[in-house]
């Protein structure tokens, strides 16, 4: 969770307040010591950056273009590995988005070699390499840590997140796992987006001394820097698709119930999800496609409605559609949004869209109080019932984690500390007094007073809004501090609806997200959406640092 983190705690702080675990004033200081800033104020461009970087054909490939080449035998699985391991090895130091690399990767390449040889295709994720959020079990060498050096002392996972056999089933390699907010973003106060104890600080491609946002930082870097073909995040509330518009790409946040949670480390049941990320609509279609599914371990899943997400991409599918654009809390508040969003929606009405403008949609105050009440109350039974499926003796509990991280406080606390963990920790879980009542809350504002509310009222197919606010500078003292913009994760987490965001343009070289919000189940429809403007608009752009091409 990420993008609306910042008003939720503030907002919560006032009814819960926190005492933090140990005096950050008996730690040493820290200093600073960013990288080089690269100047904002350049435009993107062709051949300006680090020079020298292996395989700039790999940085914007699709999985279509990738599948092409691997179908007319120009490469195999096996080599594709090889060039992305060789990239990472050029390119990530300067990110920190991999924490670690699939040991099996070749072998299982491979052996998918074979079979394409032999005659048979699994489709079109067949021999592809994908990264994946290092809070997703793979039950291979892998750990699976959540960015936390107290799991990185356990055992690997004994099986695969349920969302990870769908992928190995459609014969994708998971190349390795991404950095990340550590657990989430829901440690402590003052927390960094892209840190993590394990990965370091993990930073934004398009200017290094930026946020990549969180709390799926190392999965939208690596694939905005071309290290992968796509990859996997998770959400909360704000944590695919605030890093996919800060990294120029398409994520997708689908309706709870649509993809399973089994096997991905938890913050809360209501509201945790899986989605792609990726450089085009279609790869994002792709992918959703793959992993949604029934999954009798993550029973919610049985009112999903998996479909082929790619039959909607059409290039026509924003004619007719009727799309409800908010203004009250939602412009006004960021110049650079504000820029952008009446560019894009000049261009959603070229496309045939009819916008109804002025939809209600304003956030009440109260709802980030009620939000945050409801983590605090499902993530200690929601952790503690994951670690069980872990089964790893040295690490059981909430309590289990804070004992480490105090134990290892110049390593883990040393910038933030773990508060929300101490209030977790004290309740009595979902069977807290007031988390019935806060979940009420959450569901009867967001769900049936806005987002249910507005689309009825209005007779509108779905939402349209700005992302969110440009990167901000990383701060390791202040922590995160993003600028302003509009809230646009906070209803469709807590509602648990479909939320997609494709790239809307840039600003002094920064890119900002535009996103569709939609009614139950209706990934499809977003994503023709979204793939109508994309195509028609192509604002993706590879980060010039790293699309050079080798002297």
């Amino acid at each position: 969770m990420d993008i609306d983190r910042r008003s939720l705690f503030r907002a919560g702080a006032a009814t819960l307040v926190v005492s933090a675990c140990g005096s950050r004033k008996e730690e040493p200081p820290i200093v600073a010591r960013p990288p080089p800033v690269f100047p904002l104020s350049e435009p993107l461009a062709d051949g300006v950056g680090v020079t020298g970087l292996p395989h700039p054909e790999l940085a914007e490939l699709s999985i279509a273009d990738l599948a092409g080449k691997l179908a007319r035998r120009e490469l195999t699985s096996v080599a594709l590995v090889a060039l992305y391991r060789e990239r990472i090895a050029a390119v990530d130091g300067m990110v920190r988005s991999i924490l670690e690399l699939n040991r099996e990767a070749e072998q299982i390449a491979d052996r998918l070699d074979r079979e394409r040889a032999a005659g048979t295709s699994r489709g079109p994720l067949h021999g592809i390499p994908i990264l994946v959020k290092d809070n997703i079990d793979t039950g291979d060498t892998m750990l699976t840590t959540a960015g936390s050096l107290a799991l990185a002392a356990t055992a690997p996972a004994r099986r695969d997140a349920f969302a990870i056999g769908k992928l190995r089933a459609a014969g994708a390699i998971i190349l390795g796992k991404t950095n990340l907010s550590e657990w989430a973003n829901f440690r402590g106060m003052a927390s960094v987006s892209g840190w993590s104890g394990r990965g370091g600080q993990c930073r934004n491609p398009y200017a290094l001394d930026r946020s990549p946002s969180g709390s799926s930082s190392g999965s939208a870097v690596a694939t905005a820097a071309g290290l992968c073909a796509v990859s996997l995040g998770s959400e909360t509330d704000g944590s695919i698709v605030s890093p996919a518009s800060c990294n120029s790409l398409v994520g997708v946040k689908p309706t709870i119930g649509l993809v399973s949670r089994s096997g991905v480390i938890p913050i809360s049941p209501s509201q945790d999800t899986l989605g792609p990320m990726a450089r085009s609509v279609a790869d994002a279609a792709l992918v959703l496609t793959a992993i949604a599914g029934f999954d009798p371990e993550d029973p919610i899943t049985a009112i999903g409605r998996p479909e082929d997400y790619t039959k909607y991409l059409d290039v026509k599918a924003l004619a007719g559609a009727r799309l409800g654009v908010p203004r009250r809390g939602w412009f006004g508040i960021a110049r650079p949004v504000d820029t952008l969003m009446a560019a894009a929606l000049d261009k959603l009405r070229g496309l045939g869209a009819e916008l109804v403008d002025n939809v209600e949609l304003e956030i009440p105050p109260t709802l980030g109080g009620a939000e945050l009440a409801v983590f605090i109350a499902e993530i200690k039974s929601a952790m503690e019932a994951y670690l069980a499926r872990r089964g790893d003796p040295k690490v059981r509990s909430l309590f289990d984690v804070m004992m480490f991280d105090l134990q290892n406080r110049e390593r883990e606390l040393r910038i933030f500390g773990h508060e929300w963990f101490e209030k977790a920790q004290v309740t009595a879980g979902m069977e807290s007094p007031g988390y019935l009542e806060a979940r009420r809350t959450c569901l009867a504002i967001a769900r049936d007073r806005l987002l249910d509310g507005a689309m009825q009222k209005h007779g509108v197919d779905a939402l349209v809004v700005g992302t969110g606010g440009l990167p901000p500078l990383i701060d390791p003292i202040a922590g995160d501090a993003f600028p302003a913009g509009p809230p646009s994760s906070t209803l469709p987490a807590i509602a648990g609806y479909p939320h997609v965001t494709v790239p809307a343009g840039w600003y002094h070289g920064l890119p900002i997200g535009l996103s569709f919000i939609g009614r139950p189940f209706s990934e499809g429809k977003l994503l023709g959406y979204a793939f109508a403007y994309e195509q028609a608009t192509r604002h993706r752009k590879p980060p010039r640092y790293f699309a050079t091409a080798p002297v």
